[in-house]
């Protein structure tokens, strides 16, 4: 998502930290100051017109008084935990948590934020990670639509990569 944004024309907030590897060959565009919002929500000032990612655990750390836009990527839980154990692997962890624990703890999570989203009025475009690779140029669209951005349709669709999707779930 990060990726069709920035060949959208958005400018990402990244420090490139987290480089390209084996579970994410194409880069994370993460922002390091992230982890920090609990302590220090301020630091989304930097993030002023640009396009910054935050995972959903430090999500409702954002501070109000703002105006966000935010793209909600939702993947099926059973590939979430099947691609966290493969980057486990491959690191030589083998520390697996019982699947059925984590998504009871993932979607009490979930609900939470939903709750959150709701009770803040925030504007959400929440998008299906397989609907993105099945359907690049319409969730373009919708993304252009609802970021109110004469976006790069073209260059967005061309972000997505098939061969990428690789722990998927039936």
């Amino acid at each position: 998502m990060m990726q069709m944004l920035a060949a959208g024309g958005m400018t990402l907030l990244t420090d490139y930290e987290r480089k390209a590897d084996e579970d994410n060959p194409r880069g994370y565009c993460e922002w390091e100051p992230a982890k920090q919002l609990p302590k220090r929500p301020e630091l989304i000032d930097q993030a002023e017109g640009k396009v910054v990612k935050v995972i959903s655990q430090l999500l409702m750390s954002i501070p109000e008084g703002r105006d966000y836009k935010i793209v909600f990527m939702q993947r099926p839980l059973s590939e979430v935990l099947a691609s966290q154990d493969e980057m486990l692997r491959r690191r030589g962890r083998t520390d697996n948590v019982d699947h059925e624990v984590m998504a009871k703890a993932f979607q009490d999570h979930l609900a939470k934020v939903s709750a959150w989203l709701k009770q803040r009025n925030l504007p959400v475009c929440f998008q299906g990670y397989r609907k993105v690779l099945n359907d690049p140029r319409g969730t373009a669209e919708t993304l252009r639509d609802f970021l109110g951005n004469d976006l790069d349709v073209d260059g967005m669709v061309r972000q997505v990569d098939m061969s990428l999707y690789r722990n998927r779930s039936t």
